[in-house]
């Protein structure tokens, strides 16, 4: 297995271990997304201001990279609510739709128009959502809150990813990330202070965690992901990410005794099924 494959697989699986950590963690969801903003950010800066690779990014791009500091910080930070109020699996699937919000989005406000085989895509994705939550749900308008918060997590990092398209045509990913990990950071502290959430006085199993959630979870996976984007083909990538969502539940069968029924088995594949089917080439779908 080549330097970029492991790569890959070590960016899933650090990825993968965030939602259990969180569901077990017993912390804030807003405390525990600033710290691993800050503490990932807080080992970043000082080695590449050290090695000379942040770069200095244009004026123009100053906005963008700021809006998707918020974006981000606030992404990860309904996400964790969403992982309390639910399960570790379920919010990870939902947030995992995030490739159909971001190829609406491009239909909306990019010139790059969605093909044929996103909108199959996209259908297959949302009716595996309405297995998993039931039908019922939906007939009933019975959301809870993290379904709603799972939802909204993947609508933001679809925004995320929109914005940062542009920008990463202009700035390497080593400075877009810390210039982005250091806004999320300010944005999420200011907003633990004005919602008075705990920042301190936590046991050093938690700070542990919270540890391992900075360096392991942001910072190890997020920078093996890049590389393996750098040097494999962008949708074999993409397509390994939707993995995210199995190696979730197992993690958290395993360690959290988190029961996954054959309802969420079933409604987890077909939105994998489906989001899968949106990264399909268009040669694989006949006209």
């Amino acid at each position: 297995m080549g330097k970029s494959r492991i790569s890959l697989v070590t960016g899933v699986i650090a990825i993968s271990i965030f939602p259990v950590l969180v569901k077990w963690a017993p912390v804030s969801g807003i405390s525990s997304a600033f710290y691993r903003m800050f503490i990932a950010v807080a080992f970043l800066l000082p080695f590449v201001i050290i090695k000379k690779q942040l770069q200095k990014p244009d004026r123009s791009l100053c906005l963008p990279v700021f809006v998707c500091g918020i974006l981000f910080g606030s992404d990860i930070a309904i996400w964790n609510l969403s992982i309390h109020y639910s399960n570790a699996t379920q919010a990870t699937l939902l947030t995992n739709l995030s490739p159909v919000w971001v190829g609406i989005g491009s239909a909306l406000f990019l010139t790059e128009k969605p093909k044929r085989q996103f909108w199959i895509g996209t259908v297959v994705a949302l009716s595996g959502m309405v297995i998993l939550m039931g039908p019922e749900t939906f007939m009933q308008m019975r959301f809870d809150k993290g379904f709603l918060m799972a939802v909204t997590s993947g609508i933001l990092y679809a925004s995320y990813m929109i914005v940062s398209k542009k920008v990463l045509n202009r700035l390497n990913i080593v400075s877009f990330m810390t210039y982005s990990m250091t806004v999320s950071s300010i944005y999420l502290f200011i907003i633990c202070l004005l919602l008075q959430q705990p920042l301190w006085n936590f046991s050093p199993t938690i700070w542990g965690v919270l540890g391992i959630q900075g360096l392991i979870c942001q910072l190890l996976g997020w920078l093996t992901i890049s590389y393996a984007v750098q040097k494999l083909d962008a949708q074999r990538v993409s397509l390994s990410l939707l993995s995210q969502s199995i190696v979730t539940g197992i993690l958290a069968w395993i360690f959290i005794n988190e029961k996954i029924s054959s309802r969420m088995i079933i409604g987890g594949i077909i939105i994998l099924a489906g989001i899968g089917i949106t990264f399909l080439r268009n040669r694989k779908l006949p006209a």
